[in-house]
């Protein structure tokens, strides 16, 4: 497979403001095909009522890592990708420090391609395990 939307990390941190992934603070910090590293600062804003990482600052760093990391890998022609599927085991919280995630690809096929990543706290702690599968989307003829 042709590794057609290959970006650099500055490429891609290029394309975060202004979006949800920007709005967490998400930052790329190394990325090669098959395999993409994220960070956020944990801040108030990202809490839980309960004082604890939402979860949805959880998952939004692991699919958005998971999501870029798709680009590289998608087959030559294809239009681009979607999400149908994603699941997270939540094993631990943090109230501040960093949290950091590795994506990595475990399937690359012509229609879908599922991505595994493990979130974890600046101590090492694992916070979450997440896994996804994107669909590949390819060109339609036009409708007559």
């Amino acid at each position: 497979m042709a590794a057609t939307g290959f970006r650099t990390a500055d490429e891609l941190n290029a394309l975060l403001p202004g979006t949800l992934p920007g709005l967490l603070g998400l930052t790329i910090t190394a990325h090669e095909p098959g395999r993409l590293e994220a960070a956020l600062e944990v801040r108030p804003e990202l809490l839980a009522p309960n004082g604890y990482l939402h979860a949805a600052t959880v998952v939004g760093l692991a699919d958005t890592s998971c999501g870029l990391a798709t680009r590289a890998l998608l087959p030559e022609g294809s239009a681009g990708f979607t999400t149908i599927e994603l699941k997270s085991n939540f094993l631990g919280t943090a109230r501040e420090g960093r949290i950091s995630t590795v994506a990595t690809n475990v399937h690359a096929g012509r229609t879908t391609q599922v991505w595994d990543a493990v979130v974890q706290a600046d101590s090492g702690k694992t916070i979450a395990l997440f896994r996804c599968t994107q669909s590949v989307l390819w060109p339609r003829p036009p409708l007559r």
